[in-house]
């Protein structure tokens, strides 16, 4: 009778994933009906449930798109720079309460690493700086950035700590601290620690050059002004991620839905940092009036009703809209990699997870 109960019990939590996954695979037809490009990949502990795609990797050519081509993550890299943080501290190479100016030059004081993680250093935007005063016929990188800010030293948002605000500038500062800390260079870091250990075989910090070497890159697509998708490099002056194409930390990842999911699969694992260390990445920031934030280290933190513990990040580039989504409790991934930023996206996450609370 025990046996009997139990192969009811698995035949019906079958039916329901399949009729959830069906959810699911309407949702993401809906947007592929309204135009979206990309691809889809959702998982239940670690084995894909669905896989989607669709549009093209190339619009001006109509190529098709192929569910392993590679994707800009833009700041979905930002939670990969935090690991890499993670790993030193872990080797007592850093701790997260040094302070910035231990190990770069820049006119701010009392910022913290801790504050660069949560987003809490209240450091000037960067891109503001570089978009009003870099020569865009270069290609900056970090020393360059770190440069002008020191040179134009717009003043700070805030106190360090006093409230929490979303700053590229951080995470950049990041992967220089990283780099003074281990006397390693960032990209090779990620490369060698994380990269290669998963086997993430196409991910990468790609260059400009090596992105337009790769056969199956998914090159990021805006509409010009005739209302047809085109690379969106060709908007020069705006695409950042051309004359800034050389920084470190806050974005520039590369990478597959497939490579993620070996991501999210380690992570589950305690591959590369213990159970502990990982535990504060999904902790919110606690702010100087003891107030909490709802993001840690290079995470979005988020509770459903349903679907408990929620990690996240989503990432957007010139062309470019990802997303991935971690139900901890419930052991749910989602990651959606989008090449031509269509307004479908967001509607396709919320019927995605609003499948996934039923399931």
């Amino acid at each position: 009778m025990r046996k009997l109960i139990l192969g009811i019990l698995l035949t019906v939590l079958a039916a329901n994933l399949l009729a959830q996954s069906h959810a699911v695979s309407q949702a993401f037809d809906s947007a592929a009906a309204k135009g979206f490009s990309g691809v889809m990949l959702v998982a239940k502990k670690g084995k894909p449930v669905f896989k989607g795609v669709n549009g093209y990797r190339h619009f001006e050519t109509k190529e098709a798109l192929q569910f392993d081509d590679i994707f800009e993550l833009a700041s979905v890299s930002k939670q990969f720079t935090a690991m890499i943080i993670m790993m030193l501290q872990e080797e007592g190479k850093l701790q997260y309460d040094d302070l910035l100016e231990k190990y770069v030059a820049v006119p701010y004081k009392g910022i913290s690493i801790r504050h660069l993680l949560n987003h809490t250093s209240g450091l000037p935007d960067y891109q503001a700086i570089m978009d009003e005063h870099w020569d865009k016929q270069k290609v900056a990188g970090n020393e360059d950035v770190i440069a002008y800010l020191n040179r134009y030293a717009p003043p700070a948002h805030f106190a360090p700590g006093e409230k929490y605000e979303y700053s590229n500038t951080g995470y950049l500062l990041l992967a220089s601290v990283a780099e003074k800390a281990a006397g390693k260079d960032f990209i090779e870091m990620a490369r060698q620690r994380i990269f290669r250990k998963l086997k993430m075989k196409n991910t990468d910090i790609r260059t400009l050059e090596a992105k337009a070497a790769t056969v199956n890159f998914a090159a990021g697509h805006l509409k010009d002004s005739t209302g047809n998708y085109v690379n969106a490099n060709k908007f020069h002056s705006s695409d950042y991620t051309v004359w800034l194409g050389n920084r470190k930390g806050p974005g520039r990842i590369s990478s597959t839905a497939d490579d993620l999911l070996k991501w999210d699969k380690a992570l589950y694992k305690n591959k590369l940092v213990s159970a502990a260390t990982l535990a504060q990445a999904f902790t919110a920031a606690t702010l100087n009036n003891g107030s909490k934030s709802d993001y840690g280290f290079g995470w979005d933190i988020a509770t459903d009703t349903e679907l408990g513990k929620i990690v996240k990040h989503n990432g957007d580039n010139p062309g470019y809209s990802t997303q991935i989504i971690r139900c901890i409790d419930k052991h749910y991934t989602v990651i959606i990699l989008c090449n031509n930023a269509h307004p479908a996206f967001k509607p396709l996450i919320e019927k995605t997870m609003e499948a996934l609370r039923r399931m």
